[in-house]
């Protein structure tokens, strides 16, 4: 490589083509393949590259806790689970038709898991996403009130191609986060689908939530294009003797 290709290379930021450069076309010279083929191969390795880097990009963005995939999933583990369902969420029809996901059952049995995994796969496919624990969320919620900064909350959080609200249940919140979270389910009723981990059963989120008639006025939406995953399996975090 001489010192105008090379610079032009750094000046492009083409640093995957910099680095495989000589390597490559050794291997072209040796094979004796056309200045096409030899291009293209240059293009694909930096495209590739490009991809990965992008991935990598949002799920930083998504604020995902651990890198969860269904592919290291203990489905031999937790007979609660159905494999094919959960295969067939990875598909990602459910972010074309705008339909929830719902995983409600006790600690530990692998909600988060399963929930993180299907929003890893929407991620490495090109959808915006975010993963947010249930009290930050609400914690968000409660300052933007104090900053009025709900609208724009509500903005940034009703665009997500996908959004993953985890543990929710077992909160202390006031009226104004609760009409705030009916609001953002609202904006995202079969526009955005949302992907929910739970240990409550429906018929207990007035328990946080609070009023009845909100209640029943968000669980209309949040169900209406949901699949419901109910997981009575044993716990995975058990020590494995």
């Amino acid at each position: 490589m001489n010192e105008e290709l090379d610079q032009l290379l750094k000046n492009l930021k083409l640093r995957t083509i910099l680095n495989i450069y000589n390597e490559q076309l050794r291997g072209a010279e040796k094979e004796d393949v056309s200045y096409t083929e030899f291009v293209t191969r240059l293009m694909r390795a930096q495209w590739h590259t490009r991809q990965e880097t992008a991935i990598e990009a949002r799920i930083r963005n998504a604020h995902l806790p651990e890198r969860w995939s269904l592919e290291t999933f203990p489905f031999q583990r937790q007979p609660g689970v159905n494999r094919k369902q959960i295969r067939a969420f990875a598909e990602l029809e459910f972010v074309a038709k705008a339909e929830n996901i719902v995983f409600i059952g006790p600690t530990g049995v692998g909600k988060t898991g399963l929930a993180s995994g299907i929003l890893l796969k929407a991620i490495q496919n090109g959808y915006r996403c975010q993963f947010i624990r249930a009290q930050d969320l609400f914690d968000e919620m409660y300052a933007s009130l104090a900053d009025r900064s709900s609208r724009h909350l509500l903005n940034r959080l009703a665009r997500l191609d996908v959004l993953q609200i985890d543990e929710l249940g077992y909160l202390n919140l006031k009226p104004e986060q609760s009409n705030i979270f009916f609001k953002l389910m609202e904006e995202r009723y079969h526009r955005k689908p949302t992907i929910i981990t739970t240990n409550l059963g429906y018929d207990e989120w007035s328990n946080f939530l609070g009023n009845r008639n909100m209640v029943d006025a968000l669980l209309s939406r949040v169900r209406h294009y949901c699949h419901t995953v109910l997981i009575n399996g044993p716990s995975l975090r058990e020590p494995q003797g």
